[in-house]
């Protein structure tokens, strides 16, 4: 009971204030940025008028947490949020500033990277983040899993060597435009060396929530919230159908701050396709040799970020290992800097060892975390099952037995699974 959790978020994020990054951009491409810096006042009247951030909240959001956003850039600042957050390890992807984009990445390449952004700009815009990254995550590097950002719809020659430049400096993953726009989509074999050389250098591929179709929205918000959770999870079934991973089966690929409250019926979708069930069985093959939910098992991943109790849930469905927590830093849709009471809210009821995997341990051996070198910073940071108020693992699990035995019902034989907790 009193064994501490190496508590991982598999989402968070980090980012210079953008007038910053001219440091990091090649000098020839300056004149551009000055132009971009030029235009972020009305890039972010755009954000309020299209109603992603309120006047009113982003005042006192800055105001109450001034200190803290400083960890979105500051090492230093930001080991000590984890640590009072109860975080021991994290995974970084760009954008440190969700309200108004002030921590902008060059050219927008950020968590906006889109496969029509100008390649040249694109290129040398994600180099810039990347190597300011790299630079971060040098610090505490046992804590610290970088993701860098590619817009592999670009010259396939230069997606290439940013990878690799990538890795050699220390990230350990790639971000991947949700939208790939006019290029080629995700199902061309185009991409295969990309996947290939991801496979080959154990770094997961990743999509991310923010993009969506906004254009076509105007100004109604409630199409944009209810799609921006399908952008990012589309690339995963261009690639699943068109045999990606059966192709390149070391290759993980994560949907990341997407929630995955909807992954469990389109398991059931899947496999009854492949499977050839009813409304499915006038279909030819559907070219692929391995049965979806192994495939998700096996690749693919959902970095949830602040897993809701709905979605706990449904782990049996999901797959515990396939669903790794995240505390969205310093995001305020996130839990940071509460994360240690939302944890105990969430997970308080939840078998030690299966809260031990979402939050922690999957994510490690997803992104190659090392559980021994962290276990000094757990032990400081001391979040324990007593912490999150779990009192009797052998009580818990016999609460979930039934959940647990219905599983994946349609795998299971169970014909009428018992409804989601909470």
């Amino acid at each position: 009971m009193s064994d501490v959790y190496t508590v991982i978020s598999s989402d968070a994020h980090a980012g210079l204030p953008t007038p910053q990054y001219r440091d990091y951009l090649e000098k020839r491409y300056w004149p551009a940025f000055d132009e971009f810096l030029a235009g972020r006042d009305q890039a972010v009247e755009e954000i309020h008028k299209m109603g992603t951030s309120d006047k009113a909240f982003a005042e006192k959001w800055y105001a109450e947490n001034s200190e803290g956003l400083e960890g979105g850039w500051d090492a230093q600042r930001r080991n000590k949020e984890m640590d009072n957050d109860g975080i021991t390890a994290e995974v970084i992807f760009p954008d440190a500033d969700a309200v108004e984009s002030r921590t902008c990445a060059p050219f927008g390449v950020g968590l906006g990277l889109s496969g029509d952004t100008d390649p040249e700009l694109g290129l040398a815009g994600a180099k810039a983040h990347n190597r300011w990254l790299a630079e971060l995550c040098s610090d505490s590097p046992e804590r610290r899993k970088g993701v860098a950002l590619v817009q592999i719809t670009a010259e396939l020659p230069d997606v290439l060597a940013e990878i690799s430049r990538a890795h050699e400096s220390g990230l350990r993953a790639v971000m991947i435009p949700a939208m790939w726009m006019q290029a080629e989509p995700y199902h061309s074999r185009r991409y295969d060396p990309v996947w290939e050389l991801c496979q080959d250098l154990q770094m997961p591929v990743c999509t991310h929530s923010g993009p969506a179709d906004k254009e076509s929205y105007d100004d109604h918000l409630g199409i944009y919230v209810t799609e921006v959770v399908w952008w990012p999870a589309r690339p995963m079934w261009f690639m699943l159908w068109s045999g990606v991973f059966d192709r390149f089966p070391g290759l993980k690929f994560g949907v990341t701050e997407a929630g995955c409250w909807w992954v469990p019926n389109l398991l059931w979708f899947w496999d009854r396709l492949f499977l050839g069930q009813k409304g499915a069985e006038k279909l030819s093959s559907m070219g692929i040799q391995t049965q979806p939910s192994e495939l998700f098992d096996r690749n693919i991943f959902i970095g949830s970020s602040n897993t809701k109790r709905r979605e706990i849930g449904m782990r049996y469905e999901i797959g515990i290992d396939n669903m790794p927590w995240g505390n969205d830093f310093p995001h305020p849709e996130g839990t940071w800097p509460h994360s240690r009471e939302w944890l105990a809210k969430t997970y308080h009821d939840v078998p030690i060892a299966e809260t031990r995997r979402m939050i922690g341990e999957a994510a490690a051996e997803i992104y190659g975390f090392d559980l021994a070198t962290l276990r000094p910073h757990a032990e400081r940071i001391n979040v324990t099952p007593s912490s999150l108020n779990q009192t009797d693992d052998a009580a818990n699990v016999a609460k979930w037995a039934g959940h647990k035995q219905v599983g994946r019902h349609w795998l299971t034989g169970h014909d009428f699974p018992l409804a989601p907790v909470g």
